[in-house]
């Protein structure tokens, strides 16, 4: 075999080794690449978090005569006192209903806490219940789930309102290795677990009706085959190594021959 071809393959092998085990492009992982500066993007849809079955909400009814307003929590609620750790958790049903004192079921499912708000608001007012009632309603709890190669945590939301790229911020990011091609966000819909593909490098994610996260979503991410390949590289990481030195060898003594048969042939 003519040496310097043999030099070239040897090279070409330890520049592949070494590249395919370490490189991966800014291009792979950088988000919203098509974004400039100051962009202006038209959202198509509104981020508010909706009611879910088996959900967990906080309900605070109050008014001027606090004594009106009484019968209408399961605790007590001084007048002014909207800290929502006072107020009682309301479980929605699997059929997407609560249930009030006095006022009775509710359907909650589908609703923005805001909408809620107006519904057990207009409830009050037209039954004749309280003529100047005001209402609250949050979240009691709001979680998301992250499973990813290295495990799966439970994300706890501050606030009702969570988008796909606040998820992904909460769970601390993501390695270089996760293929953000393909991140998929996952919920219950109708009785049926439905997933969709989420690419935060594109700035097309703020448009997908999945982009603002609803409570109990799953967000599942997958390695690129960059991290197997890195994973077989550290397990047969002795091998390669040995198989890297001996290629260097043979390259460094066809180099040597050839310098050698070089200079014998111009002496």
């Amino acid at each position: 075999m003519d040496r310097k071809r043999v030099i070239r393959t040897g090279l070409a092998l330890i520049l592949a080794v070494v590249s395919a085990a370490s490189c991966v492009t800014n291009r792979k992982v950088a988000y919203l690449q098509d974004m400039k500066h100051g962009s202006q993007i038209e959202l198509e849809n509104k981020f508010e978090a909706v009611i879910s079955p088996y959900d967990e909400l906080d309900i605070i009814i109050t008014c001027f005569d606090t004594d009106l307003a009484r019968p209408f929590n399961i605790r007590s609620v001084d007048a002014g006192n909207f800290n929502s750790n006072v107020g009682a958790g309301y479980l929605v049903d699997q059929y997407g209903n609560i249930e009030l004192p006095v006022l009775g079921t509710i359907h909650a499912a589908g609703l923005t806490r805001l909408e809620l708000q107006e519904r057990v608001k207009n409830m009050l007012i037209s039954g004749g219940y309280i003529s100047d009632p005001y209402v609250m309603a949050r979240f009691r709890t709001f979680k998301v789930f992250f499973l990813g190669a290295n495990g799966g945590q439970a994300i706890t939301v501050p606030n009702e309102r969570c988008t796909f790229l606040e998820a992904l911020a909460l769970s601390g990011d993501m390695s270089v290795f996760t293929d953000r091609t393909k991140i998929m966000v996952m919920r219950e819909v109708d009785g049926k677990m439905v997933s969709r593909y989420l690419d935060p490098r594109s700035s097309r994610v703020f448009d997908d009706p999945f982009f603002m996260l609803q409570q109990n979503d799953f967000i599942i991410t997958r390695n690129t085959g960059y991290h197997n390949f890195q994973q077989s590289y550290t397990q047969f990481g002795p091998v390669l190594s040995i198989v890297t030195t001996l290629t260097g060898l043979v390259t460094t003594y066809f180099a040597i021959m050839a310098y050698r048969n070089s200079y014998r042939n111009n002496n």
